[in-house]
C-alpha cells in the first residue's frame, strides 16, 4: 500500500468545486474527491500554521501540546519530562510514528519546519526534503522535487509521502504567464460596495486598507498581491489571485496524479486531501489572512481516498484535524494512545461501522488574537480576550446556515445561545485542564497574554496607531487604547 498526503497550505474548503464553489478552481482535487470520501465539516482544533500542523502531527490540542502560537513559550512543543522514555512518544504515537511501525518509508517534502523553527514536525521521517524557500515557493519549485521522488521510488510498495504546497498562501504568487482563467468569472456575491465601505473604516491588521499586514505596501515582484481593497475591482482582483493559486497549485497536483494512473499506481494509493487552516477573505473584515478562531479560518477540506474504502462520499459531522492520527491507527488496527485527543472517523471512510460524531467543537487562535470559538450545530460563538488590534467584542455569535461569512453578529440577541457556548467551552477546558500533562498547569492561551499577547500584534501598536490617523480613522486610538495601555512603546 502506498499513502500520498497533499498538505496544501491556506485551502479554503469552500474555494473547492467538490465543496460547490462556482469557479473551476480544482479539477484534479476534486477528481479524488469523487473516488473517495469528502468531510464537509472539518476543522483545525489550533490555527493557525504551527498549531495547527502541531495538532494534526500529535493527536492533541494546542492545550496539552502548548504550542497555541507563532512564537514566544506557546510555539515550542512541552518537553515530556520526567516520564520520557528512551525515545520521545512521537517515535511511536504521532501520525509519521504510527505509520512508522507499519513499515511504511516515510519522506516530507515540505519547507514547514524551518519556516516555523518547529523541528519535532520532522520526528519519524525516513526521508526530508526542505524545500529552502522557508513557504515562498511556488509550485514549480516544489513539483521537480515530488516528480524526482516519484520517479526513483513510485513503483515500490509501503511508502507514506507528505507533499507541502503553498501557492494558495499569501502573498498571491502564481506566475504572470500562467494568466488569469478566471477574468470572467463573478466573485461571491455577499461581499456588496457596502459591505466593502464598511470594512474600509475598520481597523486591524490585514484589513481592507491594510492587507500587508500593517499597512497597504505592495512588491512590484507580486502583482497579484494588493496592498488594500479600494473598489469593487480590487476585490476582483484579490479573489481572482487567491483563486490562481489554488488552480495553480491543482495543475501541479494533476501531474501528480497523472504519474500514478500511468504507472498503475492510483488504485492502489490511499490520498489524503487536506489544509492546515482557512483564509478570510473578507470575513469579520480581514482579508488574505487567517487571524481568527472561527468556521472561516478553521474549517478545512478533508478529502480521503482509501484502498477499499468508499467512494463519492459525503460525511457532515464535525471532525477536528488531529482525529486523524487516531483514524489511521484504527485503520491499521493499532491500540489508540491514552495521550491522544482525537477520536477515530475510520467507519466513515470504510462504511463499516458507526461513524464517529462529535456534539461541538472548540476553536482556539493565539498567534493573531486570543480567542477560543465554539462550533455547535448551526452556530459560530466567539470569546475574544485578545483583539490583536481588531476592536472584537468579547462575544460574537454567528448562525452559519443563515449566514456562512459571519456578517452578522447576533450575540445580543441571542444570550441563551451565548450561554449554551459557554457552558459547552467550560465543559471542553474543565476536561482539558484536568488531563494536562504532568508538571503543567497553565493554559497556554495565558501564557501568550503573560507574554505581551499575540506574536503577530507584539510591539506593533504605536506605529500602527500612526497609520490609522493618516488613513483618517483616528477615532479608534483612543479605544485601542483603553484596551491595550501597556503596548504603546
Amino acid at each position: 500500500m502506498r499513502i500520498l498526503f497533499l498538505d496544501l497550505d491556506t485551502l479554503r474548503p469552500d474555494h473547492l468545486g467538490c465543496y460547490g464553489y462556482q469557479r473551476n478552481t480544482s479539477p484534479h482535487i476534486d477528481s479524488v474527491a469523487a473516488d473517495g470520501v469528502r468531510f464537509d465539516q472539518y476543522y483545525c482544533s489550533d490555527a493557525p500554521c504551527l498549531p495547527s500542523r502541531t495538532a494534526l502531527m500529535t493527536g492533541q490540542f494546542g492545550i496539552h501540546t502548548g504550542v497555541v502560537g507563532h512564537g514566544g513559550t506557546t510555539a515550542d512543543l512541552r518537553l515530556e519530562g520526567p516520564e520520557r522514555g528512551f525515545m520521545s512518544r512521537l517515535s511511536s504515537e504521532s501520525l509519521v510514528g504510527i505509520l512508522r511501525q507499519q513499515g511504511f518509508h516515510c519522506t516530507s517534502i515540505s519547507p514547514f519546519a524551518e519556516r516555523h523553527g518547529s523541528w519535532n514536525f520532522y520526528a519519524g521521517f525516513n526521508e526530508i526534503h526542505n524545500t529552502g524557500g522557508c513557504g515562498g515557493e511556488s509550485a514549480e519549485e516544489i513539483s521537480p522535487l515530488v516528480m524526482d521522488w516519484l520517479q526513483r521510488n513510485g513503483t515500490a510498495d509501503n511508502w507514506f509521502l507528505h507533499i507541502n504546497y503553498w501557492d494558495p498562501h499569501t502573498p498571491y504568487r502564481a506566475p504572470a504567464e500562467f494568466g488569469n482563467p478566471f477574468a470572467d468569472d463573478p466573485i461571491p456575491q455577499w461581499l456588496t460596495p457596502e459591505i466593502l465601505a464598511e470594512h474600509r473604516q475598520m481597523v486591524g491588521p490585514h484589513g481592507a486598507r491594510e492587507i500587508s499586514m500593517y499597512d497597504n505596501q505592495t512588491d512590484p515582484n507580486l502583482p497579484r498581491q494588493l496592498g488594500e481593497v479600494e473598489d469593487m475591482e480590487d476585490l476582483r482582483h484579490f479573489f481572482d489571485g487567491y483563486d490562481c493559486g489554488i488552480r495553480y497549485m491543482d495543475d501541479h497536483i494533476g501531474r501528480i496524479l497523472q504519474f500514478l494512473k500511468d504507472h498503475d499506481l492510483y488504485e492502489d494509493t490511499a490520498i489524503i486531501i487536506s489544509s492546515d487552516h482557512g483564509e478570510n477573505m473578507g470575513e469579520l473584515g480581514l482579508y488574505a489572512e487567517h487571524a481568527t478562531a472561527d468556521a472561516i479560518t478553521c474549517r478545512i477540506p478533508m478529502i480521503i481516498k482509501w484502498r477499499g474504502g468508499r467512494s463519492g462520499a459525503v460525511e457532515g459531522n464535525l471532525h477536528y484535524n488531529l482525529d486523524l492520527v487516531p483514524t489511521l491507527a484504527d485503520l491499521f488496527h493499532s491500540q489508540p494512545a491514552a495521550a491522544w485527543d482525537g477520536q477515530s472517523y475510520a467507519p466513515s471512510i470504510t462504511g463499516h461501522g458507526e461513524a464517529a460524531a462529535r456534539p461541538y467543537l472548540v476553536l482556539s487562535q493565539g498567534a493573531h488574537v486570543c480567542q477560543r470559538g465554539v462550533r455547535f450545530e448551526r452556530w459560530m460563538y466567539i470569546r475574544t480576550w485578545h483583539d490583536g488590534y481588531h476592536l472584537f467584542p468579547d462575544e460574537m455569535l454567528f448562525d452559519l446556515d443563515a449566514d456562512p461569512h459571519e456578517t452578522t453578529n447576533l450575540a445580543e440577541q441571542h444570550p441563551d445561545i451565548c450561554a449554551q457556548a459557554s457552558h459547552l467551552y467550560q465543559e471542553w477546558h474543565s476536561q482539558m485542564m484536568a488531563s494536562m500533562p504532568a508538571g503543567y498547569t497553565a493554559d497556554p492561551l495565558w501564557t501568550v497574554m503573560e507574554e505581551g499577547g499575540p506574536h503577530h500584534a507584539r510591539g506593533q501598536l504605536a506605529a500602527y496607531c500612526k497609520y490609522l490617523e493618516a488613513t483618517g480613522r483616528g477615532w479608534a486610538i483612543p479605544e485601542l487604547q483603553r484596551r491595550h495601555p501597556g503596548e504603546f512603546n
